[in-house]
């Protein structure tokens, strides 16, 4: 059911300024997408199939309505965007909006307790379907993501918008991967071994906010971003993971209509197990300690003095990784393997797994027949594209004040945190996991040259998120100038 985000709430709100004569509309909205039982979860190397949900999946949107130009994002509670699911939710959106398709972006929280689709995907939209229920479910996905941006656009009206961050001070992100004695690098390891030395990164506390009210002062929705793994769940029910204890958190505080929107933060090598402790926190805590930083920061925010939208996008075009046809026979034999039910090391699934996607990305035919094979990294739009991603960066600015950046794939931490520190606009969103997936992760140069599974399952060469963050800064200098 789509929530209308402009009832009259009862909540007493601060003083706000008298708006512009023509002020930003924005709208919010949200739809269902949670799968049926039975469909297959999302996250790990084997098939789960979903047993029941401990909260629903959404699709959340925000659009922007300037005078000449409009933006939606819409964050779907799925562990990433494939090519093919962006292209046609885009495609329908804009169809429906007139909003043009460069200026819509689709982003996932990366939550592993939601749907493995891409095989169900892949099959649908090659005419193909296989299990009725399940090619259902595909047409829903896409439509009801699509009726979010519609419903979002309907709803938008004169806004008043305020912005800033808070600082996580309650620890619940750690930096997963570890110097080790040798020079290289881990990943989940802890203090107890004593051949870690140190942590391999940072990890980024801000949590950017917008905040929008109508001009009559009531509270229409929030955006917010974390750099946090969504993995804190596991299980075979359906789940957002934490961003429900926010999204739940945002109404208590605001009322029961807002809307609250998380976009994921660079957090490629960030989880929430720290590594000096024997457990790890859980959801509700995650979700609920974020919650409370967001809504006693919510008085704290600043007024946006300008309104006016500008989107600036560009394609990047970032080279894919390299195998031989002798490497790609042997990634075949190891997953015909696993699928018999042999035990094979963890990295050599990782990486079978990966040169079989990048081959059907290089090659229309593959060199190798893998449609029984993976699950995900099927794709029709990108099949055969050849040796690099034609990747889209996307730049949504709101006056002097905000810009909301996001990118493909699982993108380390330093790399969002360099576009903030360049970033000309007092509050820079960097959201991950948009438009596509088929990247996998985006470590840094200096991680590429460390190893580890992140690097062992990323499917692009180094500098790769180098030359996003560079793309990144340049559409912020744009927009900035004018």
């Amino acid at each position: 059911m789509i929530r209308h985000a402009f009832a009259v709430l009862a909540l007493v709100c601060l003083a706000v300024p008298v708006p512009a004569a023509d002020p930003v509309q924005v709208g919010f909205a949200e739809t269902d997408i949670t799968p049926p039982n039975g469909f297959p979860m999302a996250g790990y190397y084997h098939e789960r199939l979903a047993e029941g949900a401990i909260d629903p999946l959404k699709a959340k949107a925000i659009v922007f309505r300037g005078e000449t130009e409009q933006a939606a994002l819409v964050v779907c509670d799925l562990i990433g965007i494939s090519i093919d699911l962006s292209t046609h939710i885009r495609a329908e959106a804009s169809e429906r909006t007139g909003i043009p398709v460069a200026n819509v972006v689709v982003s996932g929280t990366h939550s592993h307790t939601a749907p493995d689709y891409g095989k169900e995907l892949y099959r649908v939209l090659g005419g193909n379907p296989g299990d009725p229920s399940r090619a259902a479910y595909i047409d829903q996905l896409i439509h009801h993501t699509a009726d979010a941006v519609a419903a979002a656009q309907a709803n938008a009206t004169p806004s008043l918008l305020f912005s800033g961050s808070a600082q996580q001070e309650t620890p619940v992100s750690f930096n997963r991967r570890f110097v080790m004695k040798d020079g290289s690098a881990r990943t989940w390891m802890t203090y107890a071994s004593p051949d870690v030395v140190r942590a391999a990164g940072p990890i980024d506390p801000e949590i950017p906010l917008l905040l929008v009210k109508g001009t009559d002062g009531n509270p229409q929705g929030l955006l917010s971003s974390f750099a946090l793994h969504l993995d804190t769940v596991g299980g075979m029910k359906w789940s957002a993971d934490y961003p429900f204890y926010i999204a739940e958190s945002v109404r208590a505080a605001m009322g029961p209509d807002v809307v609250s929107v998380f976009g994921l933060g660079t957090c490629g090598d960030i989880n929430h197990v720290d590594p000096n402790a024997s457990e790890r926190n859980k959801t509700d805590f995650i979700g609920n300690s974020l919650g409370a930083t967001i809504t006693n920061h919510l008085d704290a925010l600043q007024p946006l003095a300008a309104t006016n939208v500008r989107v600036r996008s560009a394609v990047v075009h970032l080279p894919l990784q390299v195998s031989t046809n002798e490497q790609l026979a042997a990634a075949e034999a190891a997953i015909k393997a696993v699928q018999k039910g042999e035990t094979l090391d963890f990295y050599e699934h990782v990486t079978a797994y990966k040169r079989l996607i990048i081959d059907r990305l290089q090659h229309k035919p593959p060199v190798i027949a893998s449609d029984n094979l993976i699950t995900w990294g099927l794709t029709h739009t990108w099949a055969g594209v050849g040796d690099s991603l034609p990747i889209e960066v996307t730049a949504i600015c709101i006056g002097d004040d905000v810009a909301i950046v996001c990118l493909p794939g699982e993108v380390f931490v330093d790399l969002g945190l360099a576009i903030k520190r360049a970033s000309p606009f007092r509050t820079t969103f960097v959201i991950e996991l948009a438009n596509a997936k088929e990247t996998i992760y985006l470590p840094t140069r200096a991680a590429c040259a460390q190893g580890s599974y992140e690097v062992t399952n990323s499917a692009t060469q180094p500098g790769s998120g180098e030359m996003l963050v560079e793309t990144a800064i340049g559409l912020l200098r744009e927009a900035a100038a004018e």
